[in-house]
């Protein structure tokens, strides 16, 4: 795609909710069996802390999303909570978001494709023995689809998106009309005990306080994504503001209402769901071979008749298939977040160059090759992966709504339309209890989830915001030094230009480089070749003189066998007298048609541009021969690199003439 069809790539809201929101729309598959998994260490004594976390959950998502609205009405430029914090509390604080966020969207992907794949294997227990190989998989897959540009990731994505909320609105409906007659579900595991753990089955007071924050902290898991809309504004059509606004309230409101209704029939249908399935008590065989069906299984099994049903494998696909595409919020995500923070000079430019389909491809690659990494270490474990999660989200949730107050305390020192100032003063109200609750939360999170493995995420942060300061500071330097003070002196001639040729024997290649060299009119011209042996540096020399080659040979003596030390050593010492002279060392190098070959060539070459390279006054200047063996040399390529990007069709096969007969 040409760089102006950018804007036919841009997002109806029916394409953005499914790209942008697949994320907090699925996280209601896992967000109550987490609180559930916290809430049976104690056994099924604790369990009737549930609807109150759940109710802390869903106020806090009221919260955030109200609070997300106001920055991308402020912020449509797409930096989301990057934008925000950079321009009310400075760069630092900017890039704290930025790395939280980085981390975050590679935990994002981690998570959810293997609970996508643990719904599978819910489904089909004969393929938990390749839990790490479909998961792996499943990211190559994503990235290939958002390779293929945003537009096509989001045709291709969001009918799985709606199927997944159709059917969980379409479970939810039935389980609660059944339950309205009479007939409530009952889940497998509810005939099942809980051994609580030792110590946890009479916990009070502050014990039973910090077993519900953990709990609502992994519920908190719910909220992840959802300030992906924020940094996505620029995908949006126009008016591009309010339909981001308009996408991330029906997100709002769809997410609740499916994790409210999954809440309620897990508690209706007594579904006990433990860490390890050792726990449960009366188990028929060994419990260390059962396989706990997830919870959304367990609530399809209970709600349409379990295995027999069709409307089961309906349910459990389209969880698998969403949550495995949640993933696809961090494939719009990072990438963005990355190219803007390239443009920022705190990553590798290369992150802000957009693709043939006008997609990040670099970003896009480096997030599935590092979520990838993860998912194999952690061996694609939902539990282990679970707590390096959503630290970083409210990390960024609550300096982003800090920098939003100072913005409307801004906004408020300089206005004086009484509408505008009340609109303001609204909004700050709104950012303001949003900055209390994301940062109460932050809190809870560090504390129960800190020593469980959150303090990875941590350090993975610190590293990130210490690598992208460094970055900045590298590319600041690099800018000054090159920066044009007096253009005059700076694009002044040199003095004297010496040409050097380097020759190891004689040979066309070496023909080639004297006559290429003769052609640049340098001011000296010499040859230059390594004794390296006698015998060889003696023919080189009979041939020299055979042949009346008219540029002189310099034969540098190396008593220990080096090459690329005496003629650095030469290089330099040409130039000593004089440092407003060049040097322009010419190098005979072959050029051949397969890889291997370059093993067998070159060598001496390549180290020898290695260290010239660095020293000052020297242009190294590389004269290529072609090999018979370099397909390219005579019969280019029917497509050049670079050619799909620039829409050039492909040339036609070339038809060989007939022969004489």
């Amino acid at each position: 795609m040409r760089s102006e069809e950018l804007g036919e790539t841009l997002l109806p809201k029916r394409l953005a909710l499914p790209i942008f929101a697949s994320d907090p729309l699925s996280s209601v598959a896992y967000a109550t069996q987490e609180i559930l998994l916290v809430l049976t260490v104690g056994g099924t004594a604790f369990l009737y802390l549930t609807p109150w976390v759940a109710a802390g959950v869903v106020a806090l998502m009221a919260v955030v999303v109200m609070s997300y609205r106001q920055v991308v009405h402020a912020y449509p430029s797409g930096g989301g909570s990057y934008e925000v914090v950079s321009k009310n509390l400075g760069a630092n604080s900017g890039l704290v978001v930025a790395a939280s966020l980085l981390v975050d969207y590679v935990m994002t992907v981690a998570v959810s494709v293997a609970s996508g794949v643990d719904n599978i294997i819910s489904a089909f227990n004969g393929l938990a023995d390749y839990r790490v190989l479909l998961a792996v998989g499943f990211v190559a897959v994503l990235a290939a689809m958002n390779l293929r540009g945003v537009r096509e990731s989001g045709n291709a994505f969001a009918a799985p998106t709606y199927l997944f909320i159709g059917a969980m609105l379409l479970m939810i409906a039935t389980g609660l009309v059944r339950v309205v007659f009479g007939d409530a579900p009952v889940a497998e595991s509810a005939a099942f005990g809980v051994e609580p753990e030792h110590g946890k089955d009479a916990l009070a007071g502050l014990g039973l306080l910090l077993l519900g924050l953990r709990a609502f902290a992994s519920g908190c898991t719910a909220l992840t994504g959802v300030e992906a809309i924020s940094n996505g504004v620029p995908a949006f059509r126009a008016p591009k503001s309010r339909n981001a606004a308009s996408t991330m309230a029906v997100m709002g409101i769809t997410a609740v209402v499916m994790f409210v209704g999954v809440t309620a029939l897990a508690l209706v249908a007594k579904v006990h769901y433990v860490d390890d399935a050792c726990q449960l008590t009366g188990l028929a065989g060994d419990c260390s071979t059962y396989t706990q069906q997830t919870v959304i299984a367990q609530l399809a099994a209970s709600v349409f008749g379990g295995s027999d049903s069709i409307l089961f494998y309906l349910i459990q696909a389209a969880t698998a298939l969403v949550l495995i595409l949640a993933a696809n919020t961090a494939f719009n995500g990072f990438p963005l977040l990355s190219s803007i923070l390239a443009e920022h000079r705190y990553l590798p430019r290369q992150l802000h160059t957009r693709g043939d389909r006008l997609a990040f491809s670099n970003g896009i690659i480096a997030l599935a090759v590092v979520a990838g990494g993860l998912l194999w270490l952690y061996q694609a474990d939902v539990t282990s992966l679970i707590h390096l999660y959503i630290l970083g989200v409210f990390t960024s949730f609550t300096l982003s709504q800090i920098g939003m107050v100072r913005h409307w305390n801004r906004a408020l020192a300089i206005e004086t339309d009484a509408q505008v100032r009340g609109a303001a003063q609204r909004s700050r109200i709104i950012n303001g209890l949003g900055a209390v609750t994301t940062a109460l939360v932050l809190v809870i999170v560090l504390l129960t989830k800190f020593t469980q493995g959150a303090w990875l995420a941590v350090v993975a942060a610190v590293v990130l915001w210490l690598m992208m300061r460094g970055i900045r500071r590298h590319y600041d330097t690099v800018a000054e030094e090159l920066a044009v003070e007096d253009p005059q002196a700076e694009s002044a001639r040199p003095s004297r230009v010496h040409g050097i040729v380097l020759v190891s024997k004689l040979h066309k290649p070496t023909l080639r480089a004297i006559g290429y060299a003769e052609a640049f009119r340098p001011d000296t011209l010499e040859a230059v070749t390594v004794a390296v042996e006698k015998d060889s540096t003696d023919e080189l020399r009979a041939q020299w003189d055979e042949f009346g080659i008219r540029v002189p040979l310099k034969v540098l003596d190396s008593p220990f066998r080096e090459i690329t030390k005496p003629v650095v050593g030469y290089v330099r010492g040409v130039r000593q007298g004089n440092p407003r002279d060049a040097v322009a060392v010419f190098i005979p190098e072959y050029v051949v048609g397969h890889w291997w070959e370059n093993l067998l060539h070159n060598q001496s070459a390549l180290w020898l541009k290695s260290r010239l390279l660095f020293t000052p006054g020297v242009m190294v200047i590389s004269v290529p021969w072609q090999l018979s063996s370099a397909p390219r040399a005579d019969r280019p390529a029917r497509r050049a690199p670079g050619a799909v990007r620039r829409g050039e069709p492909a040339r036609a096969k070339a038809v060989p003439e007939p022969e004489n007969v």
